[in-house]
């Protein structure tokens, strides 16, 4: 099969509020090979991504990656990992193309997958895949009052796990964080498990990210999720040596495969999150999930948007018995959830299991999210890049 075409569709709820919900919009990803068709979806704004898909070359390490796709064949695992080497080399100094990639990347193991009607998860040499917990990720109220009723709301449906992130969290006083984080444990009861997420909002401050720790020691948080924006290994590794048994998360912020090692080697990590729609694909997921095996590290996905990017991103560590916990969005757009027609719901053990079907086992219908579809037009001295395809 050669590749006949690569499609971007750049989808977004009418309006987009200033909060951190990245279900509100979708790069969304099409390509076509052998009568076979794949989805995916870039984890970043759509426009910038769509941009660095068909953007003039700039130099021999600045190509627009829609040049090294085109037309290369694809028949197996191999040729998906050199399409990506390629344009990890031809693009290197275009730095949103991990995010383009990513999109690219992951619609190419979707249409392997179809073709030879096998679940993604075992063309990357899995013999099972075992089921997830999920955690319902959502962030935190505006006030602990706000947060007590999100959690309450997430014990009633039969959630064993929440996450709450971003919001006030950091921005105030640590007694304020700690009200939150007070609130979130008593909304989920006792035996809920809970994390949370700082949205990376202390930097690199190790200071100030410390005094959050005995709320969470208290609260038997599981993980305090990126307290420090990805690069500051020291900040992590400095807070990790002094988190006791609340572990540390991150990795969501990585590009590729070496910055997420880097986490897991001198982070002090306990969690590693990939998101498949950042890191270039699941091509380098699963390099991630191999690698943080063989160092101790539990492998989660980093999942907001879509059904279609949840399915894709549990196919890298599916066939990883131990690493059982899984993100899971219970707030997103409806623009997120008109990508794909199935659902992943839990069983009643309260597991979500990945589909045991072609790709990543998710129908994609352009007519369910044609009503969210942005008019996007590039144009340079007249010259028409880009359009946004036919529906």
């Amino acid at each position: 099969m050669k590749i006949d075409s690569v499609d971007f569709f750049y989808l977004a709820m009418p309006v987009i509020e200033d909060i951190g919900d990245g279900s509100q919009d979708a790069c969304l990803v099409r390509v076509a090979a052998g009568g076979y068709v794949g989805w995916g979806e870039c984890e970043a704004s759509p426009l910038p991504s769509i941009a660095a898909l068909v953007t003039p070359m700039s130099h021999s390490a600045c190509h627009p990656v829609v040049t090294s796709v085109l037309g290369e064949p694809v028949d197996g695992p191999a040729d998906i990992l050199r399409i990506n080497r390629t344009v990890r080399a031809r693009s290197l100094d275009l730095l949103q193309a991990a995010h383009t990639l990513s999109g690219i990347d992951m619609a190419l193991w979707d249409l392997l997958g179809q073709a030879r009607g096998e679940p993604v998860w075992k063309l990357l040499g899995y013999a099972k895949a075992y089921p997830k917990l999920p955690y319902a990720s959502v962030l935190f109220g505006d006030d602990p009052a706000e947060t007590l009723a999100k959690a309450k709301a997430i014990q009633a449906k039969g959630f064993r796990a929440a996450k709450f992130g971003w919001g006030p969290y950091g921005q105030g006083s640590p007694e304020l964080d700690r009200d939150q984080v007070v609130a979130a444990r008593e909304g989920l009861g006792p035996e809920g498990r809970l994390l949370v997420d700082a949205g990376t909002v202390w930097v690199d401050n190790l200071e100030r990210a410390e005094k959050s720790l005995p709320a969470l020691i208290e609260a038997r948080a599981t993980w305090l999720e990126e307290p420090f924006v990805s690069g500051a290994l020291d900040a992590y590794a400095g807070l990790a040596r002094r988190s006791g048994s609340v572990k540390l998360a991150g990795g969501e912020g990585a590009h590729d495969y070496w910055m997420a090692r880097h986490m897991i080697d001198h982070g002090g990590i306990g969690f590693v999150q990939i998101d498949a729609g950042r890191i270039g694909g699941i091509t380098d997921a699963k390099r991630v999930a191999d690698y943080a095996a063989a160092k101790g590290v539990t492998y989660v996905n980093h999942t907001f948007t879509s059904q279609l990017a949840l399915s894709a991103s549990i196919q890298p560590f599916a066939g990883l018995a131990a690493d059982e916990i899984a993100e899971y969005p219970l707030e997103a757009r409806p623009v997120a959830y008109s990508i794909a027609v199935e659902t992943i719901e839990r069983d009643s053990d309260g597991y979500i299991h990945v589909p045991d079907r072609p790709g990543f086992g998710m129908t994609v219908e352009p007519a369910r999210f044609k009503p969210y579809v942005r008019d996007v037009e590039i144009k340079i001295d007249g010259q028409l890049l880009y359009r946004t395809p036919t529906i």
